[in-house]
């Protein structure tokens, strides 16, 4: 697979969101597995998970053990090769809504449970999951540099933040940041001020929902209509591939930052989703998807979204104390 930059890692350029294996709707057990083994073979480096992708209130940390028990099973080699992206900061009751809960303490918690559930002595990428309004951001993130002072995690990420939040995570952080994930799809485009700034700042940018607009979320309600006339199911009918992967390869020709993590319950989702890195766009199909989302009928997208390379990364900015 296409190589993608992570920290200091290289890894393969589709990731999974593993939360599909561990909400409502999931699959059993074994599938489950079989899904994570077929993302391993088809060569996805990276899993993402959480300690609240879970569906009872009674087993947080489900999907994590699912990919504890899925590495269990991998030679060293592979095991090598994967890098496991967890977050902390939210809950689940068990009622299908979600909490928020960034006070430090909290955190540091649960990067410890985080750390036994996976079995492993450092986390590779441990993830703010989500802004807490009752604690100061500036706390939040500096339980982060806690955890990576104490050598409990290798690499830190934000996720679902704007750009002043990056900024004030960079300088708390400094190279110790890696990483931001926010929701970004063809269908969802509001978060490209935070993909650049992430791009110039040499950070890895993880959309999540990747496919919004191409198929269903598992946070999608059942009354979301997925539209079936887009540019990106006309590029799909010529090329012969599913739209979800012209709606990836998409993603990747936006930037050298992007690592989209499609989310799958079933093998044959995963293996789909892993050829994207294969597929190479041309300029007139990158002009045509970037511009009006859909049809008028079904509601087009007004600004076009300019597809451009990176530029250079600065130079890392030493840890500043924190605020």
């Amino acid at each position: 697979m296409r190589q993608r930059t992570l920290g200091e890692r290289s890894i393969g350029a589709i990731g999974l969101g593993a939360m599909p294996l561990s909400v409502e709707g999931r699959p059993d057990a074994g599938a489950a597995l079989t899904t994570l083994h077929a993302a391993i073979d088809a060569g996805v480096t990276l899993l993402d998970t959480a300690d609240s992708y879970h569906w009872h209130a009674d087993e947080a940390g489900h999907n994590e053990r699912l990919i504890a028990r899925a590495l269990a099973d991998r030679s060293p080699a592979d095991r090598a090769h994967v890098l496991v992206a967890t977050k902390g900061g939210r809950g689940r009751p068990g009622d299908g809504s979600w909490t928020v809960d960034g006070r430090p303490e909290h955190l540091r918690r649960a990067a410890e449970d985080s750390l036994r559930r996976l079995g492993v002595a450092a986390i590779d990428l441990y993830q703010l999951h989500k802004p807490d309004p009752l604690v100061p951001w500036a706390e939040s993130v500096g339980a982060l540099r806690d955890l990576l002072d104490a050598g409990k995690i290798r690499a830190a990420g934000i996720s679902n933040v704007d750009e002043r939040q990056i900024l004030t995570a960079r300088e708390i952080l400094g190279p110790g940041l890696v990483s931001v994930q926010n929701r970004f799809s063809p269908a969802d485009r509001g978060s490209l001020p935070q993909l650049r700034l992430a791009e110039r700042l040499g950070l890895a940018f993880l959309p999540w929902s990747p496919l919004g607009g191409l198929a269903r979320s598992v946070l999608d309600g059942p009354a979301d209509g997925v539209p079936s006339r887009t540019a990106f199911h006309r590029v799909a009918e010529v090329r012969g591939v599913s739209p979800q992967q012209v709606g990836l390869a998409w993603l990747l020709a936006l930037s050298p930052a992007v690592v989209p993590i499609p989310g799958a319950r079933r093998p044959a989702s995963i293996r789909d989703s892993a050829a994207a890195a294969g597929l190479i766009l041309d300029a007139d199909e990158l002009a045509a998807l970037s511009g009006p989302f859909a049809d008028p009928e079904v509601g087009p997208w007004t600004d076009p979204l300019p597809t451009r390379q990176a530029p250079p990364a600065r130079p890392p900015r030493p840890a500043a104390g924190r605020r």
